[in-house]
């Protein structure tokens, strides 16, 4: 079974906030869509998280190097891809091109055999696992009524990022993560994401050493990109000095990236985005390297229903990753596929167990969202 062409879909029209100092609209394509066909009539769906237009020309480049290679080898196809191409992109909107090609295939790999990428990953740990809410932050105010409805869904975990924190003061960092505590109660997780990658990032260690025992003072899981993502040896500083867990590695791509990282402890939980960092198979890779190092492993996941179902399959086949991201008020998340989502009463997300990634694009969705000749 060969790869006959890749397609990439651009998704515009509901593109949500994403907290950038300089933000989206609406139709600005973030995110992407792969479509792998093979000669057997075999599809696979993969996402990245980067615009159609740049995933595009990685196709051009790329196209010589997958046309007509064997579509049931992911793992070796995609190292292909990634070794014949550092010098031209290497972590770069090419590896994130590539990210979506290697979960397509796992999506072929699965449905040619029947079983769902979890099992083909090395076994399943669990059947079900907890989404946590991940949404911007607003003013105290805004911030609890947002909290409030998504509890009212059946959430029993909360990540609140970006917006304001570290942005205006110290006494408003405190006043929003009070009022979410109160929101959600002592019962709930609350984590909290500074957004250190935005642009012109300005904080340094004294303040996110302020601002995490702050956070450990509210009863806050974690602290999440308190600085900015080159600074290595402050984040190290500061892990070994924080009274709660530091979490980061969502800009790193490819495994290579994450080692220096691992080895000088700058993370308790490392955080890779499966449509950047190489796909599934270099996360999986990762997430081995995280447990040698003592990190737990818990996806980032800001992106689509393709994302977000990689990512359950990839928490099934680890175990300790008991919660992945859920990026909320996202049509590419809650419409993109057949059936969409649902948490049980136990706020759990049920892991999908048919072929592959165990998901079928809503055709309908996909195409409002900008990809009007899709075909499968």
């Amino acid at each position: 079974m060969n790869i006959r062409a890749i397609e990439a879909l651009g998704l515009r029209g509901a593109t949500p906030e994403g907290g950038w100092s300089s933000e989206l609209t609406p139709d600005d394509c973030v995110h992407t869509l792969i479509i792998v066909r093979t000669d057997e009539g075999l599809t696979g769906i993969g996402s990245v998280f980067t615009s159609d237009h740049l995933v595009n020309a990685a196709l051009r480049l790329l196209e010589p190097l997958y046309l007509g290679e064997h579509a049931l080898e992911p793992m070796r196809v995609s190292e292909k891809l990634h070794q014949h191409t550092f010098w031209q992109g290497r972590g770069g909107s090419v590896t994130h091109a590539i990210s979506g090609i290697d979960i397509a295939l796992w999506d072929i790999l699965g449905k040619a055999t029947g079983q769902p990428v979890g099992r083909l990953l090395g076994g399943c740990y669990r059947e079900r696992v907890k989404p946590y809410a991940s949404l911007l932050m607003r003013a105290p105010d805004r911030m609890a009524e947002d909290l409030l409805v998504l509890k009212e869904r059946g959430f029993r975990a909360f990540k609140i990022g970006w917006g304001p924190f570290g942005r205006e003061s110290r006494a408003m960092d405190e006043a929003i993560v009070r009022a979410a505590r109160d929101a959600i109660g002592p019962d709930c997780q609350l984590m909290v994401d500074a957004g250190g990658s935005d642009a012109h990032w300005g904080n340094r260690y004294k303040w996110a050493l302020w601002a995490a025992e702050m956070l450990a003072s509210y009863g806050v899981d974690w602290f999440e990109e308190p600085l900015h993502p080159d600074a290595l040896e402050e984040y190290a500083m500061l892990r070994r000095a924080a009274p709660l867990p530091i979490a980061g590695g969502e800009v790193l791509t490819r495994r290579q990236s994450f080692l220096p990282w691992l080895r000088a402890g700058a993370f308790d939980i490392v955080q890779p985005d499966v449509t950047k960092v190489g796909g599934i198979s270099e996360e999986r890779r990762i997430a081995y390297m995280a447990e040698e190092h003592g990190a737990r492993f818990i996806p980032h996941g800001w992106n689509t229903a393709i994302g977000l179902a990689a990512d359950l399959q990839l928490a099934t086949a680890f175990a300790d990753t008991d919660l992945v991201e859920y990026c909320t008020g996202s049509p590419y998340i809650d419409d993109l596929t057949l059936g969409g989502w649902s948490l049980d009463s136990d706020g759990m997300l049920t892991i999908p167990t048919g072929p592959g990634l165990g998901v079928d694009l809503n055709l309908d969705a996909v195409r409002r969202m900008g990809a009007a000749d899709l075909a499968l």
